[in-house]
């Protein structure tokens, strides 16, 4: 194959649909202020890398072509003589000698090279000031010894055993003829959290397990399996926050972590009261529908507190979109909220931070005033933003290093889990600001969606297929079929009739708000997730059977028109003037009134009221019956569908399974060929960026 210029290659890239318009673009216009071919192809490819969710570009003397030929999806002939014609160029030295570049801070060129790794001058400029931003933040807080002392307290309090539920379990297995010796113990250690029984005596434990009749008959398991013995992960979560400006909390779904920053925040109010302080506190999240389960999720957590009712008054509930807290401007990227004019609050607690990308987390770390707390709550094994960045998976890297000397004798102090000092490691890093929840309250042992999101976490195909030859009730697997696709469309018809037979076809006059939220919360229970948009097993392709079955069944009456009653849409722009944001979920309703009906559209915003608009002033927006796995995080549907496509692809990877999968929280409904999704759950999904070393 003739040899191609570094432009021919770009130019040929383009054509192939390997280079967006953009990124060529640019490229053009830093070849008109003096950019050789090969920096004008280096930074095409590096704003592709971005459309795709990475950072950066990594420039090597060696291997590039080989690297670039993967990540831009080249194959067979044209991909072999790709790598051979980039091989031959010194990159390093071509990045180096151009004028366009910025070596490191010294200058504001378009393109910055540092540590090896080529940037948009932006997006250097994000990654930089975040993670200074951070490192601030993670400084230590200082605690002198009667602080320590009553914290502990507070902790202990707020943190207590639960012998409830102990009793409830117990009595079950006594039903269930399981009331074993064995059975027994692994009650006590799940319940209690032992990790180190050394030295317990088990024969007075058991004593007091087995003769149990009421939770007054466990309370001598205080003395005998003291907390020394023991490590709650969601009290060290909250006692390594109080140690940090900075924290993240990390757990997989129903680990705890609202439960978690709601004690928390409860701590924080009390330390405030003992100085004569009122703590601003504001609760985020990146979708309206994320926002509103933080909203219900610390609602019901605050009713459950052993407190006061006064110092339950101050805890917030309401929490808003990031959007809305820094003050979207319409028609601009911009917020009225940034360092020059900062965010009014002492503590801001940051839900679903894995959907946040990396502008929008710069954004928000650069709003803050320099005083205030940040607490970050997420799943790090799920996807990641949409938009680039990987920045909850990039700090909790750092998790695998382990809490330093200094922090394990702290959080043993403020938790008595002498565990923690030994398992101190020694190296002072971001690790003393990270905790990962690790108990799962929402599934239990009987559960086959836990099982089955723990079996892809693992990335072992074998145990995933274990998993859905173990007979749970909550989850089905349908191998992909034209019959399985028919029964798919029955089972949504069926399932999306509940809430369109709530729907007054003559038009609702009284209560709007109060029945289309019964509307939409019904529409809430169920939901198609689909790994791609276009075809017949993507959203597109799926909502126009689904709209045609829920028709022809007379659920729906669709003819020309593009809306009717019972349209379930989607938001996909953010639009601050309408108050509606990417994500925000509404359903068209017919409304009497003025002695006529007419359509309008409900949605439900995250403090629980309720907007109705016309559906001529809905912003972008498509169809929602299905949504893809990408949408669907921040939100859980009791019945969740999933369907992948009978090819794989790259965006088929272990992250995107597990979140779908975990978007359920009753039942389970997956419809995949198992060669499709085995592979899948040993795909990774690679961030590229150099955040994590510059967090160092």
């Amino acid at each position: 194959m003739e040899k191609r210029t570094s432009w021919q290659w770009a130019q040929w890239l383009l054509s192939k649909g390997f280079l967006r318009q953009l990124d060529i673009q640019l490229a053009n216009v830093l070849r008109r202020h003096g950019a050789s071919d090969e920096v004008a192809l280096l930074a095409s490819i590096t704003s592709a890398e971005v459309g795709k969710g990475h950072i950066c570009l990594a420039v090597e003397a060696q291997n590039n072509g080989q690297l670039w030929s993967e990540r831009l999806g080249l194959f067979g002939e044209n991909a072999a003589a790709f790598v051979v014609d980039m091989d031959a160029i010194d990159w390093p030295a071509q990045v180096k000698a151009s004028s366009l570049v910025s070596q490191s801070d010294s200058g504001n060129q378009p393109l910055v090279f540092d540590a090896g790794l080529l940037y948009l001058q932006r997006y250097w400029q994000y990654e930089q000031k975040l993670a200074n931003r951070l490192k601030s933040l993670a400084t230590v807080v200082s605690l002198d010894r009667s602080e320590q002392e009553r914290l502990r307290s507070e902790l202990d309090h707020l943190f207590a055993r639960q012998y409830s539920y102990l009793l409830a379990d117990l009595d079950k297995a006594r039903g269930n003829n399981q009331n074993t010796l064995n059975h027994r113990k692994m009650l006590a250690f799940d319940h209690l959290d032992i990790v180190d029984d050394e030295g317990l005596d088990w024969s007075a434990i058991d004593e007091a397990l087995s003769g149990a009749n009421s939770v007054n008959d466990l309370l001598v398991l205080d003395q005998l399996v003291p907390l020394k013995h023991c490590v709650s992960w969601q009290k060290v979560a909250a006692s390594a926050a109080l140690t940090r400006r900075f924290t993240v909390i990390s757990g997989g779904p129903g680990t705890g972590k609202t439960t978690t920053v709601t004690k928390l925040l409860t701590v924080l109010l009390q330390q405030a009261q003992q100085r004569g302080e009122s703590p601003t506190i504001k609760l985020v999240a990146p979708t309206g529908k994320a926002a509103a389960r933080l909203t219900e999720s610390i609602g019901n957590a605050v009713q459950e507190l052993p407190i006061d009712p006064s110092l339950k008054d101050k805890i917030p509930t309401d929490a808003s979109t990031i959007h809305r807290l820094l003050g979207a401007i319409p028609n601009s990227v911009e917020f009225r909220h940034n360092k020059h004019n900062p965010l009014h609050l002492d503590v801001l607690v940051v839900d679903e931070a894995s959907m946040v990308d990396l502008p929008m987390m710069y954004r928000l770390a650069e709003a803050l005033p320099d005083h205030a707390r940040l607490i970050l709550l997420g799943d790090k094994d799920q996807l990641s933003s949409v938009e680039a960045g990987a920045v909850l998976g990039d700090i909790f890297s750092y998790h695998a290093q382990g809490y330093s000397e200094a922090q394990g004798e702290t959080l043993a102090e403020l938790t008595s889990f002498d565990s923690l000092k030994t398992q101190a490691s020694g190296a002072v890093s971001l690790a003393d600001c990270l905790c990962m929840l690790q108990k799962s309250y929402r599934f239990d042992a009987r559960s086959g969606i836990g099982q089955l999101a723990k079996a892809i976490n693992s990335g072992n195909k074998a145990r995933v297929t274990q998993v859905w030859n173990s007979d749970f009730s909550d989850i089905q697997h349908f191998p992909l079929s034209a019959d399985n696709y028919t029964q798919l469309l029955t089972t949504l018809t069926q399932e999306y009739a509940h809430y369109l037979n709530m729907i007054e076809r003559e038009g609702m006059s009284e209560d709007l708000a109060q029945k289309a939220k019964a509307v939409l919360r019904q529409f809430g229970q169920c939901r198609l997730l689909c790994a791609v948009r276009e075809g017949d097993f993507g959203v597109q392709g799926l909502n126009e059977r689904i709209e045609r079955s829920l028709n022809h069944r007379g659920l729906i009456t669709k003819r020309e028109e593009l809306w009717y009653a019972g349209r379930p849409v989607m938001v996909t722009r953010n639009d601050a003037s309408s108050g509606l944001f990417n994500g925000d979920i509404g359903i068209c309703l017919p409304v009497f009134e003025e002695d006529r009906t007419r359509l309008k559209v409900f949605f439900e915003l995250p403090d629980g009221s309720v907007k109705a608009i016309l559906p001529s002033r809905v912003p972008e927006h498509e169809t929602a019956f299905a949504m893809t796995i990408h949408k669907s995080q921040g939100s859980e549907f009791a019945f969740t569908l999933m369907i992948l496509p009978p090819d794989f692809s790259p965006i088929l990877t272990r992250e995107l399974i597990y979140t779908g999968v975990t978007r359920a929280k009753s039942r389970l409904a997956l419809y995949a060929d198992e060669a499709v999704m085995n592979r899948g759950i040993q795909t990774r999904t690679e961030r590229h960026s150099g955040l994590i070393a510059r967090l160092k």
